[in-house]
């Protein structure tokens, strides 16, 4: 990783390209130099962030206040919605031609949406891969691109990897985190706590509070699999590897014993591993801000880890800022692009939801510096991966976690789950 001071200067020289390719890439000839009095426009926003009272204050009483100070005469309607809901209301959208001018999507969501034409090509104003890549990390700025034209502009990261109670493993006898599955298994098993009828009171591997999906795919990359073949046109993840990290969570519930299906969920409202309810798990980079609200004190015990496999295993996705390419007010959206993306106001959004900023220059910020998981996440974002890659992938994502769900319950075997899966993909891939 590039040292502070390096990244300090590639950063503000990049952010300087950025709003100077941005303000371009409103039309074709446009003069990056425009006067902000001169752009107008009722703009809509639809957002899968700053949910809540506290997200809704944060946006619409602090930073669109500041975007309008610069933009006066452009207004912006904020439609709030969830992940969950975020991909019924862009196919209602699309269907309807009422597509939103800004569009914050995830990682693996821009392939598809590019793909039929829905998003702006932030190329033609000049925006590249290089200049991206000399701001935020590498693999975010490539899950905003589709076709080798740049499609979104990162604002945020949300990593998975491992977390470690150490005031358990130390009563259990350990000082450090494992370092590789057959630690994992050790660890696990030595925490686990059963009572004498068999019910479960502590795991020592808590997998069932996280997404089924991003679970899987956290020991994926962990056994050294990848989720599909280089150009992304043949599902990869039932192979050895795959195969090999689905054999392993299913082994931890069914044969080592050390978690149970059921005895967490991803609707918990405290985290197994803030109550002590778990030893070890995969974890969430939110869950800093998790625990500072629920036990201060219990920060101190929490300590982040890589999941060690035949390779480092660690999981991330993102939100990134996207402009409809059928924007009746594409100057306005733009500039709302550029700002959102900006440190300030991508700072803020980071630090109301407890996320990894995507600017690289945020490293050195005080609340990165202040928040352990943050940190740990971006320090290693080089041994992060993705999900996603065709443009098919929306079609199939909603399948990964059924067919996790199949092994761990032993229904299917791993293999069997896998390959039921990969056909799936495959006939969407080829549709």
């Amino acid at each position: 990783m590039k040292s502070p001071t390096v990244v300090r200067a590639a950063g503000i020289v990049a952010v300087t390209a950025l709003t100077v390719a941005l303000a371009a890439c409103s039309s074709g000839d446009t003069d990056a130099s425009v006067d902000p009095d001169e752009v107008s426009g009722e703009i809509t926003l639809l957002t899968p962030i700053f949910e809540g009272s506290p997200g809704q204050e944060l946006l619409e009483g602090e930073l669109l206040p500041q975007f309008y100070e610069e933009y006066p005469n452009v207004t912006v309607s904020v439609d709030y919605t969830t992940y969950g809901n975020l991909n019924e209301k862009l196919t209602t959208a699309v269907v309807s031609g009422l597509v939103p001018d800004v569009m914050m999507m995830g990682v693996g969501w821009i392939e598809g949406f590019a793909d039929k034409g829905i998003l702006a090509d932030l190329s033609e104003g000049g925006l590249t891969e290089e200049s991206l890549k000399e701001t935020y990390t590498d693999e975010i700025v490539e899950a905003g691109m589709w076709d080798g034209n740049v499609y979104a502009v990162p604002i945020m990261l949300d990593t998975r990897f491992g977390v470690a109670r150490m005031d358990i493993l130390e009563e259990a006898g350990y000082d450090a985190p494992p370092t590789s599955w057959d630690e994992l298994i050790e660890i696990a098993e030595a925490t686990t706590v059963r009572e004498s009828n068999g019910k479960l009171t502590r795991a020592g591997f808590d997998m069932m509070s996280l997404d089924a999906r991003q679970a899987y795919f956290t020991m994926l990359f962990s056994a050294g699999g990848e989720i599909f073949n280089e150009d992304n046109t043949v599902p990869e993840f039932n192979g050895p590897e795959g195969v090999a990290a689905l054999q392993l969570m299913t082994d931890l519930v069914n044969e080592y014993e050390v978690e149970d299906i059921g005895f967490a969920s991803t609707d918990d409202i405290v985290n197994p591993l803030i109550s002590g309810r778990a030893a070890m798990g995969i974890a969430h980079n939110n869950l800093w801000t998790q625990t500072l609200e629920a036990d201060p004190e219990m920060v101190d015990n929490l300590e982040p880890f890589i999941i060690e496999g035949a390779a480092p295993g660690m999981f991330f996705g993102g939100t990134l800022a996207t402009v409809s390419n059928n924007s009746q007010h594409p100057e306005a959206a733009q500039a709302l692009l550029e700002f959102l993306s900006s440190p300030d106001a991508a700072l803020a959004a980071n630090e109301q939801r407890g996320n990894v900023p995507a600017l690289l220059d945020l490293l050195e910020s005080d609340y990165v510096q202040s928040n352990r998981f943050v940190q740990f996440a971006m320090e290693n974002l080089d041994v992060a991966q993705r999900e996603g890659g065709p443009a098919a992938w929306l079609e199939v994502r909603g399948d990964v976690a059924p067919a996790v769900q199949e092994a761990l319950l032993e229904q299917k075997t791993p293999q069997e789950a896998l390959d039921d899966l990969a056909a799936l993909m495959q006939t969407a891939i080829d549709r």
